[in-house]
Parts: C-alpha cells; sequence; structure tokens
C-alpha cells in the first residue's frame, strides 16, 4: 500500500456523496507499498480502506479482484469486503482515479514473522487456494512469466547502478527460465502477493489476507514459491528452514502438492525470486520523486534467488518427499 495521489476534501466529499456512511471522521494515507493510493478512512459508520488504483492495476480487471474477495469472504477467507455504493456498485472514480472502498480489518502484520506465524500463513494460503477453486471468473497473470523480458529490457540500461554485472545475471537467469519453467502444473486461483504485510495477525491467528490486485489464475505451486520467498528469509539473506518446513507442511496439510509440483518446485521458486526482483528493480530506479513511498531493496531478492539456484533438492527449502 502506498500513496501516490493526494484526495482533496472536495474529492472525497464528492466520492462519498454516493454511499452512506455518515459524517467523515480521519482520513490518513497509508505510506507503505508500491502498487496503489491507500487511505484509512474512519466515517460514523465504521472503518475503511479507500484505494485508488493506478500503476499495474488495469481498470478492467477490477471486477474480478472485487468479485474475487467477495467469493473468498462467503467461502471463510477474512478478506477485506467491498463496500457497495447507493447505486449497487463497489466502484467508482475520485481524483480522475477508479477507486473502491473495502471494510478495514482488525489486526497487525509481523515484521520478523516467527515459525508459528509462518505456519499460519501456509495454512492460510492452502485455505485461499481451495475455497478458489469454484470462482467462475479467471484472469491471466500479468505479472508472469511471459512479463520478466519486457522488465529486465525497461531496467537494463540502467541496472549496473544497483549492482555491477547484474544485467547479465538476470539474462541468464531469464533464459534458463524461459527453458526450464514448468507447464501443466494445476492451477485455479492465487494472491501472487501473500507477503507479510498482507497477512494480519491477532495474538498467533490470522485475521485477515488483504492486498489482492496481483490476484490471477495461475499455477497454485508457483503462489505457494511466492509465500515461502517472502516468509522463511531471515534479514541478513540467508534461509530458516525451520521456517520453510512450517510453512510448506500446514498449506500441505490444507491441499497436498502433487509430485510433478514437488519436482518443479525448485523452479518456481526462483522464477518467484525473479520477478520481484525484476518489479523492485524497476520500481527502485522509477519512482516518483513526490511519492510517500519507500521503494524496496532488488537487492533483497537478487540474494534468494541466488539461494535457489545453488539448492540442489526441495528438501533445502523444507519440502519433505
Amino acid at each position: 500500500m502506498a500513496v501516490y495521489t493526494e484526495v482533496s476534501d472536495a474529492d472525497l466529499a464528492r466520492f462519498l456523496a454516493d454511499y452512506d456512511l455518515g459524517r467523515v471522521l480521519a482520513l490518513k494515507g497509508i505510506a507503505e507499498g508500491v502498487e496503489n493510493s491507500n487511505y484509512f478512512l474512519h466515517a460514523e459508520r465504521g472503518y475503511f480502506i479507500l484505494t485508488l488504483y493506478e500503476k499495474r492495476v488495469d481498470e478492467k480487471d477490477l471486477p474480478f479482484f472485487l468479485a474475487l474477495m467477495e467469493h473468498l469472504a462467503a467461502r471463510g477467507v477474512n478478506c477485506p469486503h467491498p463496500v457497495k455504493n447507493k447505486h449497487g456498485s463497489a466502484l467508482g472514480r475520485i481524483a480522475d482515479r477508479p477507486a473502491a472502498l473495502v471494510t478495514f480489518l482488525e489486526g497487525m502484520w509481523r515484521r520478523n514473522p516467527s515459525v508459528r506465524s509462518c505456519a499460519a500463513a501456509g495454512g492460510a494460503l492452502g485455505a485461499l487456494h481451495c475455497a478458489g477453486a469454484d470462482f467462475p471468473l479467471s484472469r491471466d497473470n500479468s505479472m508472469g512469466l511471459e512479463s520478466w523480458r519486457s522488465l529486465f529490457e525497461e531496467a537494463r540500461p540502467r541496472s549496473g547502478e544497483l549492482q555491477p554485472g547484474l544485467a547479465d545475471e538476470i539474462a541468464k537467469e531469464l533464459a534458463f527460465l524461459n527453458a526450464n519453467w514448468p507447464q501443466h502444473l494445476p492451477r485455479g486461483i492465487i494472491h501472487a502477493d501473500l507477503f507479510p504485510d498482507n497477512v494480519l495477525f491477532l495474538d498467533d491467528q490470522v485475521s485477515g489476507l488483504i492486498d489482492f490486485y496481483f490476484a490471477c489464475t495461475d499455477q497454485l505451486a508457483y503462489d505457494l514459491a511466492i509465500c515461502l520467498n517472502a516468509w522463511c528469509f531471515e534479514p541478513d539473506g540467508s534461509y530458516n528452514l525451520t521456517k520453510g518446513l512450517a510453512l510448506l507442511g500446514a498449506y500441505e496439510r490444507i491441499r497436498k502438492m502433487s509430485a510433478v509440483e514437488a519436482e518443479a518446485f525448485l523452479i518456481l521458486a526462483r522464477g518467484a525470486a525473479l520477478r520481484f526482483a525484476l518489479t523492485r528493480l524497476v520500481d527502485w530506479l522509477n519512482v516518483p520523486a513526490n511519492a510517500l513511498v519507500h521503494p524496496k531493496d532488488p537487492r533483497e531478492y537478487i540474494k534468494k534467488l541466488r539461494f535457489h539456484q545453488q539448492a540442489k533438492s526441495i528438501r533445502e527449502l523444507g519440502l519433505l518427499r
């Protein structure tokens, strides 16, 4: 979450005229994340998140995201509920941006997840995959393998500013993944961005999953690889096998991966690491000067990619077969 677009009092009043929320008591920008502009809204009728969609979010995809949240919530996944306006729509416009209100969820995300938190995240992802199995809509992964080449070409000319030789390293990895990316694995609805800041906790229990604006239809095991990369590395870049065992074990108690998925998991983990290295690299080089957001360091995911490149077995990640 972040703030790229400022919302004036007049803009807010026009937008909220279509809702029955009562008087606005507070509006505060949320300066985290890198994709959309987000505000915490306190009104007489409750607490909400106001999201203005920009950057990589295509307006035509918004009905998919909003319908998915409704579907998952109806099947027991604790995620934000889109708030419909007086015309029955969950989507409006503010400050010349498409925008939506969703319910606010209680809880805090874990900046340094414990082993127990990692297990809870793995279980929550497994539950999400099961709950999304009968979702009737689909959406291609706009940040999938096919997009990585264009991201790289955008960043290539200046990638040496971050690390000498980085362009050659990424080019070699792209070639490897294009030649070896697994096909025909089980597919379904994936979150595609289940980082710690998108999982809320009350005590040791998951109280909510948020930020579904990368959700799409893709290989389920790839989503698990994204989650593993986000949760199971320590701040110094080392992999925590105990956390990996906990996250993967909890996931597989809800949805057991097939032998083919397990065999492909190391490659999926490499791809997941490269995907976020590339998007962070593009953001690092191009973040707007006036944005209330701090770009995330791509080198974190370059280190994760190198770990996976050196791994010889899925057991090194905690996947026991």
